[in-house]
């Protein structure tokens, strides 16, 4: 694409733009076959002739272009793409041809004696080329002008004739011809090169009168060429030279009139335009004011009106989307509410009429025995004996009734045989067929009913799912209630009449786990045994730095950086954590949560996200009611989070919904870090009734804790006690930790918290009254399991008890100091080996052996897309200012940035894509930048990073169409370039789908701080690179590469391809010092679009291969 550009100063482009002249128009003329007029005033007198004259001539040019479309395509392809659409809008005279006939008649006939040759084309360029004067317009001497001969030809402005029946072979590129005879002022519409003795036509758009003298000042207006002196006879001529506007602009048609031909020059009327070189006047819009001689329309009320409708449509769209949320949130509530309300008052039916069948069944056999007795003795000690066989349930209850009933009715058959008494048949009737109320029966223990229910499948409706999870809510809490004191083989077998899923089990065992960190030699965990058993909650305690998360993060297969020994096993085998990491929930220490999303939208999210692909949508509508219901949540449920600047729920509602995120997942394994840090005693409680709850549902539960009272701590099943140094203190049952440390010596005072007094032990802060060190306890436990101890930990204890009190989070095994240069090269070596760990761990993978099957990406896509929307609608603030800071970067831009004819608008483009650019990557960076806690989070449980990067690139996708017309409204409007508003808005979509992407790359690979400076210093320096290289350097080849280099480009062609005519030297100059090229328009669009794509391609490679755990 580049090309190469003259060593010379900027006067080689006066040479080349020349060059071009005579190639491109010349060359064209040189073929004119010699037109003749042999009675010049039968030619004057007749308007046929005049006709049939100009059509030759205009002929002529017109069929001599594709003889150098190839020349032409090869030379100046960067500024020519169709030759012969150019040379009609510069040299078709079809129009109005008067001008020609005129100097037909002026020259009586021989205006063709007078056009150059293909020799004096040629030394017209060489000498301009070599000559490199921009000060003056000489050329070198030559056959006719030199210094021995100088005729008034020779002049600017003045031509002269080869001579009247002289042959002359225009095609000649060797030989100069003689060209002194009848030298006279240059024609109208034509002009005349200083030192040369023939004339060229000047292009449309052009306006070459004669010149005349201005007595003050001696020159030749309005060209700038002085007479010559001592030639009283010479007169003003025509003009001089056609080149670029900054060197002949007295020949371009000016501002405010336009010409239809060369010679004739009008002045706009009134609500018309004209710009510089216009062949024609433009009619201004119908709200624009154009005052005569306007030489541009201002049509800054369009952009007014049109940002202001703009922003009409965006506010509606915001409030009613809003609004459509709302709305949306108010009707499910009140669903929500009737469902509620609908089944309690079922749930109150039913007992109401359950305690009036318990009362007709009471009477019943009452009656019945009464009737018994009356008969005989021996039938009524028959039926007492009936009674008590069947006893096992009590009177009164269901189980008795059907033997009762059945017994009477044997009895009676067998005797007399008598018909059953009304009473008798209510109640078989009752039993046999129950009668259902509209919804959910739910009469607990009566197994019929399931057989009239609607299933989850059969729902569709709102209502009908929430009846259906609240009606299964109060059955679980009924059954709950009857069973207090249920186990966990006690839910096993309600599960039976309350269709609880089983869930898979997951144990862990571990033996001798230890973990040392790579390089240092420093133990965080040391030979820790025991299991985690499915149905209880195991709390894990010690003081700080006893590497109470290392341990859960050792079990999950997330401790990276440590060198880890021992044996992990999963339900009695040595498979990889990860695979189950689809029914593994792990709730984080900080509340991981969004913000702008209410307690049930970030439930519900979590659960169809990750719960099973195949369980109906009901059934997931009941998990999630369940979770609110068991935290408490109810009441906050429609409630948005909040953020650190938007006030929402208080910290514990949060934490209580940082652990329903999990939860709602139905996992089988469930790790907590310190779940009730910050929480109230009732809020703990709570939580830990919600927990226990799971546990019984064979939930493998563990949890880190700090100092939990003693009502938390006798809700828990087990404990592991660890000591500084992650050495083990205890493991086992919780009822038992008192007793075992009794056995020690160690008891517990009266009104005093075991577990803060045993953590009290372990910091030294409490001396036990038995003597027995601190230090020893981790021994002690592994000799009392007959665990192998290590022999370092034999040796000494209380070297042992002297490193972990050296390291906050782990114990050295050697202690000899080192150098601060071995220190730094060692904490090298290890942060590397962390790196690289992670990257291991994130790129690993693993066989699920879950056998759960969660949505796919398409899905997640989807769920995803949901969420966004409703985030960004609910940030519409923030929008509303990024839309109005590109506001008044347009309105800015466009007043003082002016698109000049000159350059073509190349410094109001360059400050465009440095201000969009900016301003557009600042917006993007938020994309990722404020969610990437929330990321690593949802992807470390399975979720799909491919469908979180395309759903939050597919949202970003309306600032991408929004944006450019945000801009145009006011910079197109202020600024009426001659591009098109299509062209401008198409390179600003381009530009702003390529600098998005480089914002998501930045904002993953960086902090928000580092990644916004990163946003502001890119525009600006890839600009001055796509701007200031030279040609043939390594800038040049860098700025290649540069976005802003082909943003800048697509700019400028845009505007360039609108100017031709007189504008086309202009056009091929700019072009050329530009380096630009008007055929790569659409390579640069394309290259904007795939850098755009290749980028966010790298931003998606880092985000899953490099991000946290």
């Amino acid at each position: 694409m580049n090309r190469k550009k003259g060593n010379a100063k900027s006067s080689c482009f006066v040479s080349l733009t020349h060059f071009f002249v005579v190639i491109f128009f010349i060359f064209s003329i040189i073929f004119l076959q010699p037109i003749s007029c042999q009675n010049v005033q039968s030619y004057n007198s007749s308007p046929a002739s005049k006709e049939l004259f100009s059509q030759l001539v205009f002929n002529s040019f017109s069929n001599f272009t594709s003889v150098f479309k190839k020349d032409i395509t090869k030379y100046f392809g960067f500024c020519i793409t169709d030759v012969d659409s150019d040379w009609n809008m510069a040299f078709n005279f079809s129009k109005n041809s008067e001008f020609i006939t005129n100097c037909a008649r002026q020259t009586k006939g021989d205006l063709t004696q007078r056009i150059c040759t293909a020799a004096e084309v040629k030394f017209y360029f060489n000498s301009f080329f070599s000559k490199g004067s921009k000060s003056t317009h000489y050329l070198q001497p030559n056959l006719n002008c030199n210094l021995s001969s100088w005729v008034s030809g020779c002049e600017p402005g003045w031509a002269c004739s080869i001579g009247r029946g002289q042959k002359i072979d225009l095609k000649n590129s060797e030989t100069i011809p003689s060209r002194t005879n009848d030298c006279e002022a240059c024609c109208e519409g034509f002009f005349c090169p200083h030192g040369i003795t023939c004339m060229i036509p000047c292009p449309l758009g052009a306006y070459c009168p004669l010149a005349t003298l201005n007595e003050t000042t001696g020159i030749c207006d309005p060209y700038n060429y002085q007479l010559p002196s001592g030639r009283p006879n010479h007169t003003c001529g025509g003009a001089d030279i056609w080149a670029d506007i900054l060197s002949s602009r007295e020949i371009f048609c000016p501002k405010g009139s336009y010409c239809p031909s060369t010679t004739q020059k009008i002045p706009c009327s009134s609500g018309h335009y004209c710009r510089t070189g216009s062949t024609t006047q433009a009619k201004c819009f119908r709200m624009a004011t154009c005052e005569p001689k306007s030489s541009n329309q201002n049509i800054t009320a369009y952009g007014i009106l049109f940002f202001a409708a703009l922003s009409f449509l965006l506010i509606i769209i915001y409030n009613c989307s809003d609004q459509v949320l709302a709305t949306r949130e108010k009707r499910q509530a009140k669903t929500r509410e009737k469902a509620v309300q609908s089944v309690r008052e079922t749930a109150q039916a039913r007992e109401k009429w359950k305690s009036a069948k318990d009362i007709a069944k009471k009477h019943a056999i009452g009656l019945q025995t009464q009737l018994s007795r009356t008969f005989s003795r021996t039938k009524s000690k028959r039926q007492a004996d009936l009674v008590k066989g069947t006893g096992q349930a009590k009177p009164g209850t269901d189980a008795a009734l059907p033997s009762m009933l059945g017994g009477s009715s044997s009895a009676a058959t067998k005797g007399k045989k008598k018909d059953k008494n009304n009473l008798t048949t209510m109640l078989q009737e009752i039993e046999a067929n129950p009668e259902s109320h509209e919804g959910f029966n739910l009469e607990i223990g009566d197994k019929n009913i399931k057989k009239h229910a609607p299933k989850g499948k059969q729902l569709h409706t709102q209502s009908q799912m929430f009846r259906y999870a609240y009606g299964q809510i109060e059955k679980e809490k009924a059954m709950q209630e009857q069973n207090k004191n249920l186990t966990f083989s006690g839910v096993i077998s309600m599960a039976s009449d309350i269709e609880i899923r089983k869930r898979p089990m997951i144990e862990i065992f571990f033996k001798d786990l230890t973990l040392t960190l790579k390089h240092k030699n420093k133990h965080l965990l040391r030979c820790v045994t025991g299991k985690l058993s499915p149905g209880r909650v195991s709390a894990v305690m010690g003081p700080s730095g006893a590497g109470k998360t290392t341990f859960l993060s050792a079990l999950t297969g997330k401790a990276t950086g440590c060198h880890v020994s021992g044996m992990v096993l999963v339900n009695g085998k040595a498979e990889p954590i990860q695979a189950y990491k689809k029914i593994i929930g792990f709730v984080p220490q900080d509340d991981i949560v969004h913000g702008n999303l209410t307690v049930e939208e970030n439930l519900w999210f979590s659960a169809r996200c990750r719960l099973s692909a195949d369980l109906p949508k009901p059934e997931k509508v009941l998990v999630v009611e369940r979770v609110i219901e068991s935290l408490g949540l109810q009441a906050v449920r429609d409630s948005l989070v909040g953020t650190v600047e938007k006030r929402g729920i208080s910290g514990g509602q949060r934490k209580r919904v940082n652990v329903g995120l999990e939860m709602v997942m139905e996992p089988s394994l469930l790790i907590l870090d310190e779940p009730t840090s910050g929480l109230d005693s009732s809020s703990s409680l709570l939580l830990l009734r919600a927990l226990r709850r799971e546990a019984l549902e064979g939930v493998n539960i563990s949890l880190v804790v700090h100092q939990p009272s003693y009502a938390l701590f006798s809700m828990f099943d087990d404990l592991i006690l660890l000591a500084k140094g992650g050495l083990t203190v205890y493991h086992g049952p919780v009822k038992k930790v008192e007793e075992y440390f009794a056995g020690l010596g160690i008891t517990v005072p009266e009104r005093v918290n075991p577990p803060d007094y045993f953590i009290d032990i372990l910091e030294g802060i409490v001396k036990p009254s038995s003597g027995v060190d601190y230090k020893q306890l981790p021994i002690r436990w592994m000799l009392h399991n007959g665990y192998p101890v290590p022999m370092d930990m034999l040796q000494s204890a209380d070297r042992l008890g002297a490193s972990s009190s050296d390291s906050n989070h782990g114990a050295e095994a050697e202690s000899e100091p080192e150098s601060f240069a071995g220190e730094f090269w060692q904490d090298m070596k290890s942060n590397v080996e962390m790196k690289k760990d992670n990257i291991e761990l994130n790129i690993s993978i693993t066989d699920d052996l879950s056998n759960r099957r969660t949505p796919g990406v398409f899905q997640q896509y989807r769920y995803f897309l949901g969420r966004i929307c409703k985030q960004r609608l609910r940030d519409a603030r923030t929008q509303a200012v990024d839309f109005l800071i590109l506001l008044l970067a347009g309105i800015c831009l466009g007043t003082l940035a002016k698109v000049s004819d000159e350059t073509f608008g190349v410094l109001g483009y360059t400050y465009t894509v440095i201000a969009v650019s900016l301003l557009c990557k600042i917006t993007a960076l938020r994309s990722f930048s404020l969610d990437k806690l929330h990321y690593w989070r949802e992807s470390a449980s399975g979720m799909s990073g491919l469908a979180y990067f395309l759903a939050k690139d597919t949202v970003d996708h309306f600032n991408t169409i929004v944006k450019p017309l945000v801009y145009l409204s006011m910079f197109y409007f202020f600024n009426n370039p001659r591009s098109t508003v299509t062209d401008n808005y198409v390179v600003l979509t381009c530009l702003v789908y390529c600098v998005t992407g480089i914002a998501y790359a930045l904002a993953i690979c960086f902090e928000a701080g580092p990644a916004q400076l990163w946003s502001v210093l890119l525009p600006v320096v890839l600009t001055l690179i796509a701007t200031h290289g030279e040609n043939g350097s390594f800038v040049t080849k860098l700025s290649d590469l540069c976005y802003t280099k082909w943003a800048l480009e697509a700019f400028v062609i845009s505007n360039a391809k609108r100017y031709y005519g007189v504008w086309l030297i202009t056009r091929c100059g700019s072009l050329m010092e530009s380096g630009f090229d008007l055929s790569h328009w659409y390579r640069c669009l394309i290259f904007l679009i795939v850098f755009g794509l290749a980028i966010r391609i790298f931003a998606l490679a880092i985000m899953v291969t490099f991000h946290k755990k």
